[in-house]
């Protein structure tokens, strides 16, 4: 979902000031000198064919855009009057979520939604004391008049999926709503969902997320304008051109046959809610994303918990697109969804083909001060506006969409998004690997801490990520690219140095707070630091 914006950067680090350096395109000082050899070749070449791949990406960024506002006119208007309201099962499926069920279940018993016509689970996988907290929260609300059911596995077979299709078994609703238990819907959420599968197309509907925590810190705000991009660019021109487009495993609503049609929730994909989208859609079904209804969520605060929520959606999109592109490119359906749905599951490829092009940096620069400024001009140049122009508008149209009044704010963030971008890609690139070589792995949910606000901390509650050696790995590239910056000082390239000292704060930044989360915690911009108390390690889900 995020696959994209470290592109710029690389390329930024590439491209010089036209003005600034002039003088060298008249350069004739190695005339006749210079020849490539064998090691120049092979690195250069591999190189370009890097920069191209991410510059195509990049170009994509540009036709999502373009979509976006091309098929404005078909964004979905209100629907009709309904006529009727029918049964809805809710399904809050939870695993260690001690913090934050109670909120849950407290939310959707605001409900407006007929009682008679509700039926409630708790889909309960815990391994901790959230069975107990859970029991008693559905016990409570039970006897308030809620239909609310709790319904505990003694194993996680299959995972969320598993945990989903179990709870269908006793589900009595015509339509089905997820929501996962950091989420806060609105008391009218299914009074103005519902009406529109009138439509009797329409399969499945999507709501937008709102954050409680934007601003809880610098990495919260950074996580904001990601998902804003994916929300409202993303599903935006997607879902206006007709494309295919994934429910986001929560914030929304299901028509029950369209899941039974599909074959059912899968477990063999970490991102199950894409791999049922696209089998949904294969089969004939319509999705309807709803950018006005808006269901708050809770994001991240922690940056293993952030990593490990990356991680897996880099993973379980590449295990989607091995999955489902085969049958996509297999059925009748027009080319611009087949287009669209290879760049929407390959998107992640970005992430190690980035890594490859970080450690062929410094190389590449020593190889090209001798080959001119020339090139870089008429190849590199090019490929930079293919990407850094994208990325830039990619974000920037999703905030004026959403804050037409300040959403110029958004520039002062895209340093840090490109930073934080670079410092996960190596997170990320083993992920995507481990999808393309075939290696399972457990499903690694994003540790929820109650966060609503800025006096709210994570540092003596349970469920944080461990570390692992990967911080190693950043801190160690973050040590090469500040070589990298002082190589270009000594040899004047000095336009490189700030694209290149994003990748030092970005591999820095995101390693050194892997490693020491709550001893970095006063780091947080604009944010008091709390007293620092170790905390358990528990369980570990943009």
């Amino acid at each position: 979902m995020y696959a994209h914006f470290p592109i710029s950067t690389l390329l930024a680090a590439h491209t010089v000031s036209l003005g600034q350096y002039w003088h060298r395109l008249t350069d004739r000082t190695f005339t006749g000198i210079y020849h490539a050899n064998f090691f120049d070749l092979a690195m250069m070449i591999p190189y370009f064919l890097v920069l191209f791949v991410l510059a195509v990406y990049g170009l994509h960024r540009y036709w999502l855009v373009y979509d976006y506002y091309r098929y404005a006119k078909n964004a979905p208007g209100p629907p009709p009057e309904a006529t009727r309201w029918p049964r809805v099962t809710v399904q809050l499926p939870i695993f260690n979520e001690r913090y934050v069920i109670e909120r849950l279940v407290e939310a959707v018993s605001r409900f407006d939604y007929p009682r008679e016509r509700l039926d409630v689970q708790v889909l309960d996988d815990s391994t901790d004391e959230t069975q107990q907290v859970a029991s008693a929260c559905v016990d409570r609300f039970a006897a308030q008049g809620l239909p609310i059911d709790y319904i505990h596995r003694d194993n996680r077979e299959g995972f969320k999926a598993g945990a989903l299709e179990n709870g269908l078994k006793t589900a009595k609703g015509e339509f089905v709503t997820i929501f996962d238990a950091d989420f806060l819907p609105e008391p009218d959420f299914l009074r103005r969902t519902i009406p529109y599968f009138q439509d009797k197309e329409i399969g499945m509907v999507q709501a937008r997320w709102t954050y409680l925590n934007r601003d809880y810190s610098l990495l919260t705000q950074v996580e904001t304008i990601l998902l804003d991009g994916h929300f409202v660019v993303e599903h935006g021109a997607r879902s206006r051109r007709g494309a295919f487009f994934n429910f986001n495993g929560t914030a929304g609503v299901w028509r029950r046959q369209a899941i039974t049609d599909a074959g059912g929730w899968q477990h063999d994909t970490l991102t199950e809610d894409t791999d049922l989208s696209y089998r949904a859609q294969l089969f004939g079904w319509k999705f309807l994303y709803l950018p006005d209804i808006e269901c708050a969520s809770e994001l991240p605060i922690d940056m293993n918990g952030f990593k490990a929520q990356q991680a897996r959606w880099a993973k379980g999109l590449m295990q989607t697109a091995k999955k489902i592109l085969p049958k996509v490119f297999a059925s009748n359906v027009p080319w611009f969804i087949k287009a669209e749905a290879f760049f929407h599951l390959t998107a992640n490829i970005s992430y190690p083909l980035m890594v490859l092009l970080s450690t062929m940096l410094l190389p590449a620069m020593i190889v090209r001060f001798y080959q001119g400024w020339f090139q870089m001009i008429v190849i590199d140049l090019p490929l930079f506006l293919a990407s850094t122009c994208s990325i830039s508008s990619f974000y920037l149209v999703a905030q004026r969409e959403l804050r037409p009044k300040n959403w110029w704010r958004t520039f002062l963030y895209m340093p840090f998004v490109m930073a934080t971008g670079i410092g996960i890609s190596v997170r990320n690139a083993q992920a995507v690997m481990e999808a393309i070589v075939g290696k399972k792995t457990d499903f690694v949910r994003t540790p929820k801490y109650k966060i609503e606000g800025k006096k709210d901390t994570f540092v003596s509650k349970k469920y944080r990520n461990k570390a692992g050696w990967m911080p190693y790995a950043e801190v160690l590239l973050g040590v090469y690219f500040a070589f990298t910056v002082l190589y270009a000082i000594l040899n004047e390239n000095y336009a490189t140095v700030p694209f290149l000292l994003l990748f030092v704060w970005g591999y820095l930044y995101t390693g050194f707070m892997s490693l020491g989360q709550t001893y970095f915690a006063h780091l947080r911009f604009g944010v008091n630091a709390p007293e620092m108390r170790p905390a358990a390690s528990g369980a570990p889900g943009f």
